[in-house]
């Protein structure tokens, strides 16, 4: 094999690969899924949202409805807001929809997880849900748990 048509099978070689990168990395990221972002925006105020970071999952029942599309302060409340994406086929959440934060596994990445209430009446396009509940800070129950720990 001469030496030139090595070297053109090692670049067809890195090519390849450096493709394959790239295909992985649109798939991971979900960049397609905010092409077709159909579906309808709502809001929650936290009083801590952990580690919480936008595109994080939205679930119900252990089912992805949507992603964290914003997360912001609010200076007037003092607390953090949570814009939720819910995807168009999940247009039916009652409006006393309970969202709360939750941890995959010990030390997992954090997601918003709903839960239906009993209401007739649905959340539309920019609602606010009126009942969260946030995150659960390990340092924070530890704390706790050596306060508690000491005072006996």
């Amino acid at each position: 094999m001469s030496t030139r048509t090595l070297e053109i099978v090692v670049g067809l070689f890195v090519a390849l690969g450096l493709a394959g990168l790239f295909f992985l990395a649109f798939q991971v990221s979900n960049i397609t899924e905010h092409r077709n972002a159909q579906g309808y925006e709502v809001h929650g105020y936290f009083n801590n949202v952990g580690g919480l970071k936008v595109r994080a999952p939205v679930t119900m029942a252990g089912v992805r409805v949507g992603r964290v599309s914003d997360i912001r302060y609010d200076p007037e409340r003092f607390q953090a807001r949570v814009t939720l994406r819910i995807n168009g086929q999940y247009d039916q959440l009652p409006a006393d929809t309970q969202a709360s934060i939750y941890t995959a596994g010990l030390l997992g990445e954090q997601y918003v997880s709903l839960e239906p209430g009993g209401e007739d009446a649905v959340l539309a396009q920019g609602d606010r849900l009126l009942f969260t509940q946030s995150a659960v800070i390990l340092e924070e129950l530890i704390g706790q748990f050596m306060v508690n720990m000491t005072s006996n």
